[in-house]
């Protein structure tokens, strides 16, 4: 195959995937290209997009990467799914989702303990959106369940690892702004790169 197809078919493979497809994943497509060379592919196809200032990009998100929407036409995509409603999660949901993101692993006991009230009904919708996942269970009397995040909530906040978190106090507004563009992001899989420039602005 040729360093041109190649590129094409990297493209491609990122374009139809419905999640961030990672490099392991390509490399078993392809066959005979190492990690690094399939990464400099990448990088170039990101160059491309973004220098000839086409109306997508590849963002790496969540170990793996993903073809978006450009932020600057945001306006735009909101007009034509303004009339779309997305299930978007409580303000409840997300401070709850801020303390296991932080904290993890902990109980829910000691995510009651932290917000004052029973978050029984906020766990059970986190669990059902996979934004969350029982990780183990606590090493005390009744070895209760412990809580952590998820792959899937890299990508739902559009974040390459935790690491990539904003400061704790910060997470439910630049949350609450995420959720607000669910149903844009629903157009590319994911806004494009909406979670990263929301860190940005709030770091």
């Amino acid at each position: 195959m040729t360093e041109n197809n190649l590129k094409s078919a990297v493209e491609a493979l990122i374009f139809v995937s419905e999640k961030p497809i990672t490099l392991e994943q390509i490399k078993k497509v392809l066959g005979d290209l190492d990690l690094s060379a399939i990464k400099k592919i990448i990088e170039e196809l990101k160059n491309d997009y973004e220098t000839s200032n086409r109306g997508m990009r590849i963002i790496e998100i969540a170990g793996g990467f993903q073809m978006i929407a450009c932020t600057n036409f945001s306006s735009f995509l909101k007009k034509l799914f303004k009339n779309r409603n997305g299930e978007k999660l409580s303000k409840q949901a997300l401070e709850s989702l801020a303390i296991i993101a932080y904290k993890q692993p902990l109980t829910k006991t000691e995510i009651e303990s932290l917000r004052n009230v029973n978050v029984d009904g906020v766990m059970k919708s986190l669990l059902d959106k996979n934004l969350i996942r029982i990780c183990g269970r606590k090493k005390i009397p009744g070895r209760p369940f412990v809580f952590g995040t998820t792959r899937e909530f890299l990508e739902h906040f559009g974040l390459k690892s935790l690491q990539d978190l904003p400061k704790m106090e910060e997470f439910t507004t630049m949350a609450e702004a995420k959720e607000n563009n669910n149903d844009i992001e629903s157009l590319a899989q994911t806004e494009p790169g909406e979670g990263e420039n929301e860190l940005k602005q709030v770091a």
